[in-house]
This record gives structure tokens, C-alpha cells and sequence, in this order.
């Protein structure tokens, strides 16, 4: 969000000053996530279709607007066919339910008139429900009871990481401070909040800016009670790792989401690039804290144990996770903090993590506080950021 708001404001002639406590922009969540550009469908637990109707246009526009940031094409970053939902027995939504459901966000996405600009047409949006024969060519586990085919895409958020650095690099209105922690902003005068402010790391000052934009996850509650915006909750600040690895060979597997809890995913971007996810073991802090406490640091031993119960748990249920493992190349165990406003346990169908609905900008005069929602949502939102200030 950050890094696309300051393109997008340079590029419109605005002198812009970009912060990051990072050495580098792009280094933490945005960088290590799955990358998936949703378009409703992970959240079949809103029947109500809230969630769906506010993170469909940021996913259909994700491509075209991401490309205008970087100047050039995300075809060869992303997910190659359409990913598979499999429904598991404990799961939160039944299978028929969860059919209905997809069939439902179909609709909305066939009215859409940005349905053309996904990666691949979805004008006319078609769900398939996978016969037995299909199933089982994916999953023996008899912990899979129905599996459904979806044309969202997902992409390789380490090339995306890649491609805005430079465009930031290459941009003369942007001045980086890397490596600078924001403790605090501040109007120049107290209490006149369409003012300038002031933005403070310990005892260092930095501006006077005509506006700030707050474009953190975690630690942007504790920035806006200081800056005068009093958080509404609840909310949750987790710290999630996931594995990525390359591999020697191709290998032929399907992007696939074990729907909908507490479990996991894998992403195939180009045949020897995957993404895999098993959140109970990938969830190193949930925290409902206004800051919350820094994720654990782990040895090498913890960090292999992390690594093998990811693909154990996975391989369980999707078999073909053996030919990745034996092909493993590289492996990282990376991640970041996620933010979402809503709590409780996946596995509980009450909790309102199941709904994402309740994300955007908060202002206060000049100060700008956004909550970004969804990875697939930042880039047309910090256009529609960018048009509202210019």
C-alpha cells in the first residue's frame, strides 16, 4: 500500500517521503504471502456476501493497475490455471453450502464491469464442481469431501516485491528513509488537524507534510491512538510463516485451498515456484494488542520442524506434496504480520475472521490511516487514495 501510493503520488508531480523501518521497502508481509488476488470465493462463511461485494474490484483491477506501477506484464508472475477448493470434513460451510455460495459470487462477478481486466475473462464465470473421479486424482484423504474449480489467480509476491522496488528506485520524486521506525505524527499545532504534520522517530523529526498516510499493519493502531484516531475493534495482529520453495524439476500440481478453517494452501506460480501454508503451523502470534509483542525468534531446529510439519500435514491430504519435496531445491520459511479487523478461532464458524468486509481509510484532518484489507485490494486502493487528495 505504501509503496503504491508513493509511485502513483510522484508520478502526479507530489514531492513524497516514504518510511519504512525495513532496510529495504517490500520486505515483510507484501513480499512473503501467498499472493492470491480474491474474488470473493475464501469467504463462503459471509453468506451475506459483504466481504465478496467489497474485495471483488481491487482483485478484477489488481492486474491492470499493478502493471501501470511496475510498466510491465504480471503474466509471467502468476498462477497458470484456476485454483481448486476442497472442502474439508470440518469444515466451517458444507460442501452444497459452500457450492451455493460460489455460484452466488459467480453472479456478482458476471454483472461486474471490470470482469474482462482479471487475468483471465471472467465475464462469464463458471463454477465446476469436481466429480469423483477428478477429486481423487487429486486427494485419497478421506478428510476431502467435495472439491470445486475457481478461476482466481494467485501471484508470486517475491517478483511483484521485486519489480516495485525498482520502479521505486527509478523514481526521482521519492525520498526513501529505510530503516527508520516511526514512534509517532503529530499536527504542527495541537488540534489543527488539516494542518501539516509532523512525523517523529524517537527523538528525530521529519517534515513539515501536507499529509501523512499511515500504511502500516502492525503497530498502525498504536501510530493513530497518537495521532488522535481511537481504534475500533476488535482485531487481531498475526504473525503467520509459510514455506517457499523451488524446485530441481518441474512438477505438475494444482494450486489448491483446503476451504474454509484453519488450514492450508499451495500455490504452483510456474511449475518450479510454489507457495505452501498450513496455518496452525504457520501461526506464530495472534494478538488482539494494540502493539502486539515481536514474534518469536526460532532455531534452526524449530524452523525445520516448522518446514516438515507444513508438508506432512499437506502431503496427508494432497499426495502430490511427495514429488515437491523430492524435488526441493531451496526452501525458505518466511512471512509477516497480518492484520485484520475481527477475532477468534478459524475452526469456530462465529468468528468474525470469516468475514473481511470492514477495511479502508480512516482520516482525521490530514492524516490518513489505511487498514488495506487484502494484498489483492492495495493497488486500486491507493489509486482511489491518490484521486481522492489530488
Amino acid at each position: 500500500m505504501g509503496s503504491s501510493l508513493a509511485l502513483f503520488l510522484a508520478r502526479r508531480g507530489v514531492s513524497v517521503t516514504l518510511f519504512d523501518a525495513a532496510p529495504q521497502p517490500m520486505t515483510c508481509a507484501s513480499r512473503w504471502n501467498e499472493g492470491k488476488i480474491h474474488l470473493g470465493f475464501l469467504y463462503s462463511r459471509d453468506a451475506s456476501l459483504t466481504t465478496a461485494r467489497h474485495i471483488l474490484t481491487g482483485g478484477l483491477l489488481f492486474k491492470p493497475v499493478l502493471e501501470t506501477l511496475i510498466g510491465t506484464s504480471l503474466d509471467s508472475a502468476s498462477t497458470m490455471t484456476d485454483d481448486i477448493y476442497l472442502c474439508h470434513r470440518q469444515s466451517v460451510v458444507r460442501p452444497d453450502a459452500m457450492a451455493a455460495y460460489f455460484h452466488q459470487v459467480a453472479h456478482l462477478i458476471h454483472q461486474h464491469p471490470d470482469a474482462r481486466r482479471y487475468f483471465v475473462d471472467v465475464s462469464s464465470c463458471q463454477i465446476g464442481r469436481l466429480n469423483n473421479q477428478e477429486l481423487s486424482a487429486i486427494t485419497d484423504s478421506p478428510e476431502i469431501v467435495a472439491g470445486l474449480r475457481i478461476p482466481e489467480r494467485s501471484v508470486s509476491t517475491n517478483w511483484v516485491a521485486d519489480r516495485l522496488t525498482d520502479a521505486l528506485d527509478s523514481e526521482v520524486g521519492i525520498e526513501k528513509c529505510m530503516g527508520t521506525h516511526i514512534s509517532a505524527v503529530r499536527p504542527i499545532v495541537v488540534g489543527e488537524v488539516d494542518g501539516p504534520w509532523l512525523v517523529e522517530s524517537g527523538q528525530e523529526r521529519f517534515g513539515p507534510y501536507d499529509y501523512v498516510v499511515n500504511a502500516l499493519w502492525e503497530g498502525r493502531l498504536a501510530i493513530d491512538l497518537k495521532a488522535g484516531l481511537k481504534p475500533l475493534g476488535p482485531w487481531s495482529n498475526r504473525y503467520r510463516l509459510s514455506l517457499f520453495i523451488h524446485t530441481d524439476k518441474p512438477v505438475d500440481m494444482p494450486s489448491a485451498i483446503i476451504a474454509t478453517g484453519p488450514f492450508g494452501d499451495i500455490k504452483n506460480y510456474n511449475l518450479r515456484d510454489f507457495y505452501l501454508s498450513w496455518y496452525p503451523s504457520g501461526l506464530m502470534v495472534d494478538s488482539s494488542e494494540i502493539l502486539p509483542p515481536s514474534p518469536p525468534t526460532l532455531d534452526e531446529t524449530q524452523r525445520s520442524a516448522i518446514e516438515d510439519t507444513v508438508l506432512r500435514q499437506l502431503e496427508d491430504l494432497l499426495p502430490g506434496v511427495a514429488r515437491i519435496r523430492e524435488q526441493i531445491k531451496s526452501i525458505d520459511l518466511r512471512g509477516g504480520w497480518v492484520f485484520a479487523t475481527g477475532q477468534g478461532e478459524l475452526s469456530n464458524p462465529n468468528s468474525t475472521l470469516h468475514r473481511r468486509s470492514d477495511f479502508g481509510v480512516t482520516r482525521l484532518g490530514a492524516y490518513l490511516s489505511v487498514d488495506t484489507g487484502k494484498y489483492s485490494t492495495a493497488p486500486s486502493m491507493a489509486l482511489d487514495i491518490v484521486n481522492s487528495l489530488i
